[in-house]
């Protein structure tokens, strides 16, 4: 995503050069999020959503490659380096995009879990969902609840192993946890927190998951949805800065004054939270790839966009913005449907969360944009708009 979008911004923003875009895999850049949604539940395969035509790369004059592998940078030369002796390709400037890969299961039989990250990917779990009768899905983050709401809307008993105490926890506040398990357990869907998992076995066409605790779970499918390996080998080859991702300024500039990365793979300064932030959103992905083609050609704007993420499951749209998961407390709405407001030590917001309100996320995004301050019985109102707190 973030690749596909800085390609088409070089270009929109008036850059006449050579534009080449490369990607290992098959497919021009598509969306990801219907990979763990859609393409699992729907009676017929979706084909892939793309975020541009091969007609609208070639009016563009984008040079798209696709299962090229950049086997190295060479800084010196000002080059990268093919896979398959493919011929290297200079560059006045490079920007990585190169995201990251689905974390495998670091267990005995690890290898039997299935990952979700590609299309490929999604198409096996597909394919292996069609005569699953029982699911196993190794974490409680946004991909293992996702797929297990899809397998559960599939007909199939689903199990969810998390060695966390509780669901979704780097990007929700307790509050935020409690609502989305009740969610899950109301679709009869198994939790099972403080379980790590210690190895898979495979006995004939069943699985067999064992837990830290000596007790086993058994499904036909079992998924490890334990996050992503940033993919910044790249960058630590070439000796680029990386600390946990690809360290960049404010610009999207790597310790190269040459190379720049965006997206899920960096790690980059946040002006409004005031930390270096790490993130692998769908909201991140465009718009920091947009700011930082942007800075490629001289646009001085910091980038300062808002975290920001949504989650479909079990019928339920949640969105989630700012850092909910620092919040020294959490005021939650007395609203029909859960909203919550997460505020720092000082009182200040610094996230909001809502299960289909939309309306009241933006508001949120707001308040936490201007530093607001709102009093807290106001918060807990769920009669009172977040709308009509920014002046308090």
């Amino acid at each position: 995503m973030a690749g596909g979008w800085a390609a088409v911004t070089l270009r929109q923003s008036g850059y006449t050069g050579r534009i080449l875009l490369l990607g290992e895999e098959a497919e021009r850049p598509y969306d990801r999020p219907p990979l763990s949604k859609n393409v699992l539940t729907a009676a017929e395969e979706p084909p892939p959503v793309h975020f541009h035509t091969t007609e609208r790369y070639a009016e563009l004059d984008i040079t798209f490659r696709p299962n090229a592998r950049v086997e190295a940078i060479d800084r010196t030369n000002a080059r990268l380096l093919l896979d398959n002796g493919a011929p290297s390709e200079g560059y006045d400037q490079l920007l990585l995009t190169t995201g990251g890969r689905a974390r495998p299961l670091p267990v005995p039989g690890g290898d039997q879990a299935l990952l979700l990250r590609t299309l490929d990917d999604a198409r096996c779990i597909r394919a292996a969902l069609n005569d699953a009768h029982q699911v196993v899905c190794v974490g409680a983050g946004v991909i293992g609840l996702e797929v297990a709401s899809s397998a559960r809307q599939r007909g199939a008993g689903v199990a969810v192993l998390e060695a966390a105490p509780g669901a979704m926890g780097r990007a929700l506040s307790p509050e935020g946890a409690r609502y989305m398990e009740g969610l899950h357990r109301h679709a009869g869907i198994a939790l099972h927190f403080d379980q790590g998992v210690t190895g898979i076995e495979k006995r004939g066409h069943r699985f067999h998951v064992l837990l830290s605790d000596g007790k086993t779970v058994d499904g036909d499918v079992v998924l490890a949805g334990i996050g992503i390996i940033r993919n910044t080998e790249l960058a630590t080859a070439a000796g680029l800065k990386v600390e946990g991702g690809i360290v960049v300024d404010a610009h999207g500039r790597t310790s190269d004054p040459a190379i720049f990365a965006a997206g899920d793979v960096t790690a980059f300064p946040h002006p409004l939270f005031g930390k270096v932030l790490r993130l692998e959103t769908w909201r991140h992905a465009q718009n920091h790839a947009t700011a930082v083609a942007k800075a490629m050609l001289g646009d001085a704007t910091p980038y300062d966009d808002m975290p920001w993420f949504w989650t479909d499951q079990l019928g339920v749209n949640l969105q989630v913005a700012g850092l909910p998961a620092d919040a020294a407390r959490t005021i939650v709405r007395s609203t029909p449907e859960f909203c919550a407001v997460h505020l720092d030590a000082e009182g200040a917001v610094i996230g909001v969360t809502a299960a289909n309100n939309p309306r009241e996320v933006r508001a949120g995004m707001a308040l936490i944009k201007n530093g607001a301050k709102p009093d807290e019985a106001a918060l807990a109102d769920g009669s009172v708009p977040l709308q009509k707190l920014m002046g308090r």
